[in-house]
């Protein structure tokens, strides 16, 4: 089982807590950032773009700091890596919040992108494009900030995936969402959820907690802001499993609790 010193654990307990947030300089990313500099935590808001993001961090106060990371780029990775270990020594809360739906112009409305992700036309390139980010750009994260988390006292990480990705809810014959399932971004979340799930396992052993959430529909520009719900009501599971330090491991839940995986 893993364990830290004393010390360190006595460390942890006397400085704020440390988190990393991915995709957070608008949406429900910004929201969960919002939510844990309010709440004491030194708070990286990670941006692809750092002038977007420094801008987001700016309207926050004291306790957010923007850093630049994209999740499709190593050496951008490893350089958000080197800052938060140079400043802090250790990261407590990764939360991988960073995805995309699709790879083409802005403004497609949703029904034309759930046509375009069908699995029987979509492209290949967009489907890889994706996944990039949405999947293998979570594993990569994970792994860049692992040496981070091994050096709290009770790391997390937080996967922010979709009710999409739940394929045993998709199989219902009542489920609502049958007909967004598709290649692109759908599958992406499933997939999503099985990485979870395996790193959940593997670190289980060192006491780090792996869980993943989802928003619901929010309208963000993941959808073209044709969710039902607003960034504000969206944001509040994701909020308050990233505030919960007492979760159990492995949960997948929505806006209206437990989903089946």
């Amino acid at each position: 089982m893993y364990s830290n010193t004393n010390s360190n654990l006595m460390e942890n307990q006397n400085q704020s807590l440390v988190a990393l947030v991915t995709g957070a300089n608008q949406g429900v990313g910004f929201q969960i950032v919002k939510a844990l500099a309010e709440h004491g935590y030194t708070v990286y808001l990670g941006s692809r773009n750092a002038e977007n993001g420094e801008k987001a961090a700016a309207t926050l106060g004291e306790n957010a700091r923007a850093i630049q990371i994209d999740v499709t780029r190593p050496d951008s990775m490893a350089a958000a890596a080197g800052r938060i270990e140079a400043e802090q020594g250790r990261l407590d809360l990764l939360v991988n919040n960073a995805g995309i739906s699709h790879s083409g112009k802005p403004g497609r409305s949703l029904e034309e992108l759930m046509d375009a992700g069908r699995a029987t036309v979509a492209s290949l390139d967009e489907v890889r494009t994706v996944w990039e980010t949405n999947v293998f750009g979570v594993i990569a994260v994970t792994q860049a900030m692992l040496p981070l988390l091994r050096k709290s006292s009770a790391a997390r990480i937080v996967n922010v995936s979709s009710g999409l990705g739940s394929l045993t809810w998709i199989l219902d014959p009542a489920c609502w969402a049958k007909e967004h399932y598709n290649v692109v971004y759908a599958a992406s979340k499933t997939a999503l959820n099985g990485v979870s799930m395996a790193f959940a396992l593997e670190l289980e052993k060192e006491n780090i907690k792996v869980n993943v959430v989802s928003p619901g529909f929010t309208a963000t520009a993941l959808n073209n802001f044709q969710g039902t719900d607003s960034v504000e009501v969206g944001s509040r599971e994701p909020v308050r499993v990233v505030l919960d330090t007492n979760a159990p491991n492995m949960t997948y839940t929505g806006p209206d609790g437990p989903l089946p995986w």
